[in-house]
């Protein structure tokens, strides 16, 4: 079953505009909660934001940091970008129904690493609810703390917008087993540096 989700599940940036169930983002929160974390400490905390106007500050913040990445990307990095067009403008945080913004503990040992864990129990917690999300990591996490009124000890790790799928497009390829499993020793690899 979870092997099954994480097949079907990709990343999405275009959204219906039909405003999913509040329990569904709940479940996959009460899911992320579940992941291991440095000493028990659970360092995680989730802000849902569902409230438009705060929805299209959020996008004003970050495509204005967006539009400097942009220009400034080089190498497979923009030869990614490109082929998948993808650019500095997020629409997708004004027009998911829903944001979660997804913020670490500093004080916490291991903090960013069991956050992360969390993400990963949320995501595939959403796609059996079959919501949508892109983990969107802002450029200006700073600015966008501070219109929140975000305690300087948490730092924002992602914001997931969520809600039903307006994307048509394939997952992208997935590697071999056989390109990332090795036993007793790392073996030679054809893009080794």
């Amino acid at each position: 079953m979870i092997l099954k989700l994480a097949q079907s599940r990709k990343t999405i940036r275009k959204f219906k505009p039909e405003i999913p169930p509040l329990k569904n983002l709940l479940y996959a929160i009460e899911t992320a909660k579940e992941a291991p974390s440095g000493m028990n400490y659970q360092p995680w905390k989730f802000i849902i934001i569902n409230d438009q106007h705060i929805k299209n500050k959020i996008r004003n913040i970050c495509e204005k940091a967006e539009k400097t990445f942009y220009e400034n990307s080089k190498g497979i990095l923009k030869d990614f970008l490109l082929k998948n067009n993808i650019n500095w403008k997020k629409e997708f945080l004004s027009e998911a129904p829903y944001l979660i913004l997804v913020f670490a503990d500093r004080r916490a040992p291991f903090s960013k690493e069991s956050t992360w864990l969390s993400i990963g129990y949320m995501l595939l917690a959403l796609e059996e609810k079959k919501l949508s999300t892109v983990t969107y990591t802002p450029p200006n996490i700073k600015e966008i703390s501070e219109l929140i009124n975000v305690p300087k000890i948490f730092s924002l790790e992602a914001i997931l917008p969520i809600g039903y799928s307006d994307d048509l497009k394939e997952k992208l390829n997935r590697k071999n087993l056989n390109e990332i499993v090795f036993f007793n020793k790392f073996n030679k690899f054809d893009k080794e540096e």
